[in-house]
């Protein structure tokens, strides 16, 4: 696919912007990010700013508002909500401006259970709105570890979450499948260093095609790479095609994605 323009629409539902206090992740602005969407063949990517989910969710969500001003045909923005940090005050800004068009949430980062109080705001903002919720999952975490979300889904179920990672490691894409099994309202992004063709493979065998979603974890994460673990997947095109945009459009509702006219639905 690289070098060339691929057959595939993409859509990544989970990517960063900007630098991280821990590491240094190289080109990480966005316009280096939409010359390697170039490359990818990928139409939107939605981004969380690194500052949003680390320092400061309100400073952050300015800087992602600010990287879909400067591309607004290629990147949409999740809104941060930091349980430490004013949720309230992020979920008004959230609801009064349409470039947002989701809710991230890093429960672990946080250091805070995703089934704990401070997101019932959240939970209930989405389920009245529609709007879909990414949240970090990993395996073995006392704050996000996948099966934690079905105590969310069984309250919240009209809203929609999607497990970043799928729970990283094998076991932790095990235990998110079967959550996801028993709670529709859960889908499965694949994004993570342990991430392989045949775990996404399993995924879509167990869950269906419909509720598996391409990201790229993009800076961290080469999209490049990412991107490569779902083209080389052995999967049929049909599911493919589902994984890499189809499902993004179908979820992406409340406030669609840039570049939804002529895209199938």
């Amino acid at each position: 696919m690289i070098g060339r323009r691929p057959g595939h629409r993409v859509v990544d539902v989970h990517a960063h912007l900007g630098p991280y206090s821990l590491f240094f992740i190289p080109e990480s602005d966005a316009a280096s990010m939409v010359a390697v969407m170039e490359l990818t063949g990928t139409d939107v990517t939605v981004l969380a700013a690194n500052r949003a989910i680390q320092q400061d969710a309100h400073l952050g969500n300015t800087q992602s508002l600010a990287a879909v001003d400067a591309y607004p045909d290629r990147i949409a923005a999740y809104a941060v909500i930091n349980p430490w940090q004013d949720p309230e005050r992020e979920l008004e800004r959230l609801a009064g401006d349409e470039r947002f068009v989701g809710i991230k949430v890093h429960p672990s980062l946080h250091r805070y259970p995703v089934t704990g109080a401070r997101y019932a705001a959240v939970w209930e903002f989405a389920e009245s709105t529609g709007c879909p919720v990414l949240s970090h999952s990993e395996h073995q975490s006392p704050y996000d570890a996948p099966a934690m979300f079905q105590a969310v889904a069984e309250r919240y179920p009209g809203t929609s979450i999607v497990l970043g990672h799928a729970g990283i490691t094998p076991p932790g894409v095990d235990e998110a499948i079967a959550a996801a099994r028993r709670y529709e309202s859960l889908w499965l992004e694949v994004c993570g260093s342990h991430m392989t063709g045949p775990l996404i493979r399993s995924m879509v065998d167990q869950v269906g095609s419909g509720r598996v979603l391409f990201g790229s974890d993009f800076p961290f994460i080469d999209q490049r790479m990412s991107l490569g673990r779902v083209v080389c997947a052995p999967l049929a095109e049909s599911q493919r095609q589902d994984v890499l945009s189809g499902n993004a459009r179908k979820l992406f509702r409340w406030r669609p994605l840039p570049g939804e006219r002529g895209v199938d639905q």
